[in-house]
Protein backbone atom coordinates (compact mmCIF):
# COMPACT_ATOMS: atom_id res chain seq x y z
CA UNK A 1 0.00 0.00 0.00
CA UNK A 2 1.22 3.43 -1.05
CA UNK A 3 0.52 6.66 2.06
CA UNK A 4 -0.17 10.16 0.69
CA UNK A 5 0.58 12.69 2.83
CA UNK A 6 -1.76 15.50 1.01
CA UNK A 7 -1.37 19.27 2.74
CA UNK A 8 -4.97 20.47 1.65
CA UNK A 9 -4.69 24.27 1.39
CA UNK A 10 -8.35 26.17 2.07
CA UNK A 11 -9.00 28.75 -0.97
CA UNK A 12 -9.11 31.93 0.49
CA UNK A 13 -8.30 30.65 3.34
CA UNK A 14 -11.59 29.21 4.43
CA UNK A 15 -12.60 25.69 5.90
CA UNK A 16 -16.57 26.87 6.18
CA UNK A 17 -17.31 25.78 2.60
CA UNK A 18 -14.94 22.43 2.97
CA UNK A 19 -16.57 21.59 6.62
CA UNK A 20 -19.90 21.99 4.64
CA UNK A 21 -19.55 19.46 1.63
CA UNK A 22 -17.79 16.71 3.77
CA UNK A 23 -20.75 17.37 5.97
CA UNK A 24 -23.38 17.15 3.35
CA UNK A 25 -21.48 14.66 1.06
CA UNK A 26 -18.97 12.65 3.26
CA UNK A 27 -15.38 12.47 1.92
CA UNK A 28 -16.31 11.70 -1.57
CA UNK A 29 -13.57 9.13 -1.91
CA UNK A 30 -13.64 6.61 -4.59
CA UNK A 31 -13.29 2.29 -3.34
CA UNK A 32 -9.57 1.80 -2.71
CA UNK A 33 -8.65 4.80 -1.10
CA UNK A 34 -8.44 4.77 2.32
CA UNK A 35 -8.48 7.71 5.00
CA UNK A 36 -5.57 7.60 7.72
CA UNK A 37 -5.70 10.38 10.08
CA UNK A 38 -5.64 14.33 9.43
CA UNK A 39 -4.60 17.04 11.22
CA UNK A 40 -5.69 20.81 10.60
CA UNK A 41 -3.36 24.20 11.56
CA UNK A 42 -4.82 26.17 14.04
CA UNK A 43 -5.77 28.77 11.45
CA UNK A 44 -8.40 26.40 10.07
CA UNK A 45 -6.42 27.03 6.72
CA UNK A 46 -4.92 24.05 5.75
CA UNK A 47 -5.33 20.65 6.71
CA UNK A 48 -2.31 17.69 6.27
CA UNK A 49 -4.00 14.53 5.44
CA UNK A 50 -2.58 10.76 5.37
CA UNK A 51 -4.42 8.76 2.90
CA UNK A 52 -3.79 4.98 1.60
CA UNK A 53 -3.77 3.59 -1.75
CA UNK A 54 -2.52 0.89 -4.36
CA UNK A 55 -3.63 2.85 -7.07
CA UNK A 56 -2.41 6.66 -7.09
CA UNK A 57 -5.09 7.65 -9.63
CA UNK A 58 -8.15 6.76 -7.10
CA UNK A 59 -6.05 9.70 -5.24
CA UNK A 60 -6.49 11.80 -8.52
CA UNK A 61 -10.17 10.94 -8.51
CA UNK A 62 -10.67 11.87 -4.93
CA UNK A 63 -8.96 15.20 -5.72
CA UNK A 64 -11.34 16.20 -8.37
CA UNK A 65 -13.88 16.49 -6.24
CA UNK A 66 -11.98 18.82 -3.62
CA UNK A 67 -10.73 20.65 -6.18
CA UNK A 68 -12.70 23.54 -6.15
CA UNK A 69 -12.50 24.40 -2.83
CA UNK A 70 -8.96 23.38 -1.67
CA UNK A 71 -5.51 23.24 -3.62
CA UNK A 72 -3.15 20.38 -3.20
CA UNK A 73 0.07 19.00 -2.86
CA UNK A 74 0.50 15.58 -2.42
CA UNK A 75 4.13 13.81 -1.10
CA UNK A 76 4.42 9.67 -1.20
CA UNK A 77 5.83 9.21 2.10
CA UNK A 78 6.68 6.18 4.24
CA UNK A 79 6.32 5.24 7.94
CA UNK A 80 9.27 6.17 10.06
CA UNK A 81 9.99 2.32 11.07
CA UNK A 82 10.13 1.64 7.00
CA UNK A 83 12.87 4.70 7.16
CA UNK A 84 14.77 3.60 9.94
CA UNK A 85 14.81 -0.09 7.82
CA UNK A 86 15.79 1.50 4.59
CA UNK A 87 18.66 3.22 6.03
CA UNK A 88 19.86 0.47 8.71
CA UNK A 89 22.55 -0.63 5.71
CA UNK A 90 23.85 2.72 5.74
CA UNK A 91 24.40 3.01 9.12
Amino acid sequence: MGLYMVVEKFRNGDAAPVYRRFQDCGRLAPAGLTYVSSWVHETMDCCYQLMETEDRALLDQWIANWSDLVDFEVYPVISSKDAAEKISPRL
